[in-house]
């Protein structure tokens, strides 16, 4: 990430605005959050590769009960939209319970709350599966690793192995 955007999307001081201050030595270190192993910030590959794990499983889901006709718009439009109904529900409702969706935990990461929380809890949950949906709110990350998704919540995707 270049230097300028981690001055207006962090909080803390990057050292370009004459403080002095220097900037982490890895991802996560302003969190108090080793620097790998088990509880390190995920990185971006894990996570996109578990929303990814997550966008196949509701369209398998929704294949169980719907068949995909690729020549009828209305059809695909029908099945799309329930896709992400049944997108929104494994991502939501295991994340408020268990700190990680199907594709999390097939990856190896998980929410985790800043405030030491043992559960995600349903708002952070909501407000973290909508601005996924979103897409650019949870791919512009700070110097932490930390999407505006993350920030806005007070959560922090980490590693579990």
């Amino acid at each position: 990430m270049a230097r300028w955007t981690g001055e207006w999307l962090s909080s803390a001081p990057t050292g370009l605005g004459g403080g002095d201050s220097e900037p982490p030595r890895w991802r996560g270190e302003r969190l108090g959050l080793p620097e790998s192993g088990p509880g390190s910030v995920a990185r971006g590959g894990s996570r996109l590769l578990a929303l990814i794990l997550d966008l196949v499983l509701a369209s398998l889901l929704t294949s169980l009960f719907m068949r995909p006709v690729f020549a009828d718009p209305a059809v695909m439009q029908t099945y799309n939209l329930w896709s992400v109904a049944v997108w929104a529900v494994i991502t939501v409702v295991p994340v408020t319970f268990f700190g990680f969706t199907p594709g999390m935990a097939a990856t190896g990461i998980r929410v985790a709350r800043l405030d030491g929380g043992s559960m995600v809890g349903a708002w952070r949950a909501l407000v973290r599966g909508a601005l996924t949906f979103l897409l650019i709110p949870a791919a512009v990350r700070n110097v932490d690793g930390r999407s505006w998704l993350d920030r806005l919540t007070g959560t922090v995707v980490v590693r579990l192995r």
